[in-house]
């Protein structure tokens, strides 16, 4: 136990699900918090009688479990939210989505993008998100703000974004964030080259560089679709991965949103060089990339985990979601009910997005000495009666709805449903005045 006077917190009366291995959930459990961090977690009244001096955080009828983790986002994107569907990736990038960018994402309007983006991930239990867009100081300020956990990370293409002019310009600007947020207890920035078709081979190895240098992680979309792959096949003669992997670009820092199009010999490339998958299944669906090979990734010891995408291909940020569609599409895509189970589609969302992120050992359980980032769903629902087996419940009918207390790194977020750092009328009214602009 954390050696401590008093605890700040006591969130207490519900069942605790700590995900640590072979441990079943606590009936009647608490958490005990102090200075951020989780102080003791056991059954209620032993730790009531312990008598902290802090607040205590009534947790009646709820799941207390790890937050949920995001493990890629564009998160102002929520302004384009529904203003182009039905459309192929490229299309959508290139017709729609690149246009509206560069007429409209400013500071300002990824200032409020972001804060939307945040009230409606905490408000579905999200704790820790994750960036790739632009203005990438500002999104940290927010979320910082907010009580956000979150990696953060400002894109770099070969073309001009509504920030920079170019690479150069780019790159500077990654290393300023960096510098803005190193040992920050809440935001980790990282570097984020855009794509293998979207970035010149000079300036992907200049990012796995950086990333080296400072010791960050390196996000990056990789072999999202069948067309970058016969792009990449017939331009360089090698698959997304490979190419990536003779740049020196994957190493366990690299986090790879999508992997849809890997073979069997990709695989065993993201395997060997330890790199962390983000699998974006309402994304890939919609858009109509395909769908992953997440069950022969994790057969090969892929570390993969669950990310949204952007609210644009999504259209949401609840990654509750997500997590159900993955453990079922996986299951009727492969022929097999026992894919993907429910245990190992919940640390998905929580563990594994933890180590995916590089957080790994600060969040994703709930144990003594780890950040005190955790969630409370309501579990008087008819649709959470009866009740089994707690982890089936959140793999296949919990709902971000059900999300009653957020906590992160033991700052109360949400508080009986109600935001406490965010005032969503206000940033609803502002979004829907640019959205007003966006839509001409």
């Amino acid at each position: 136990m954390i050696a401590t006077t008093s605890w700040d917190l006591l969130v207490y009366g519900g069942t605790v699900l700590t995900l640590e291995p072979g441990c079943r959930a606590i009936t009647n459990g608490a958490v005990a918090i102090a200075d951020g961090r989780i102080a003791a977690v056991g059954p209620a009244e032993a730790l009531l009688d312990q008598a902290p001096t802090g607040e205590v955080l009534d947790a009646t009828g709820c799941l207390v479990m790890p937050g949920f983790v995001n493990t890629h986002s564009h998160l102002a994107m929520t302004l384009l939210r529904g203003l182009a569907d039905d459309l192929p990736l490229k299309d959508w990038l290139e017709g729609h989505i690149w246009p509206a960018e560069r007429e409209h994402m400013n500071r300002e309007t990824i200032r409020v993008g972001t804060l939307l983006a945040a009230a409606e991930q905490l408000l579905a239990g999200v704790t820790t998100t994750t960036d790739m867009y632009f203005f990438d100081d500002e999104v940290g300020t927010v979320l910082a703000e907010v009580g956000m956990r979150a990696v953060v990370a400002e894109s770099l293409l070969d073309f001009t974004t509504p920030r920079c002019s170019g690479p150069d310009e780019m790159l500077e600007r990654q290393r300023e964030l960096i510098e803005m947020f190193r040992d920050h207890p809440l935001i980790t920035p990282a570097v984020a080259p855009h794509s293998p078709y979207t970035v010149s081979a000079a300036n992907l190895v200049r990012e796995a560089e950086l990333a080296d240098e400072m010791d960050v992680p390196l996000h990056i979309h990789l072999a999202e679709t069948r067309w970058e792959v016969e792009k990449l096949l017939e331009e360089k003669g090698v698959s997304p991965v490979a190419y990536l992997a003779d740049l020196g670009v994957l190493s366990e820092r690299t986090v790879a949103a999508h992997c849809v199009h890997v073979s069997p010999e990709d695989i065993g490339i993201l395997g060997e060089f330890e790199v962390g998958v983000s699998h974006n299944p309402v994304s890939n669906l919609k858009l109509a990339s395909g769908v992953s090979p997440v069950p022969t990734m994790l057969e090969a010891g892929v570390t993969v985990a669950l990310g949204t995408d952007g609210t644009a291909s999504n259209n949401t940020l609840d990654v509750l979601r997500d997590m159900q569609v993955a453990a079922l599409l996986h299951k009727g895509t492969g022929g097999q009910p026992t894919v993907l189970p429910a245990r190992q589609a919940v640390e998905m969302a929580t563990v594994d997005g933890a180590k995916v992120l590089g957080l790994d050992g600060r969040i994703g359980r709930l144990s003594e000495g780890m950040e005190a980032d955790l969630v409370c769903l309501d579990l008087t629902g008819a649709h959470a009666t009866p009740l089994y087996d707690h982890v089936s419940h959140l793999a296949y009918a919990a709902r971000s709805s059900d999300v009653r207390h957020v906590l992160v790194r033991g700052k109360v977020l949400v508080n009986n449903g109600e935001l406490q750092t965010i005032d969503l009328e206000e940033v609803r009214t502002k979004a829907a005045e640019i959205a007003e602009k966006i839509a001409g």
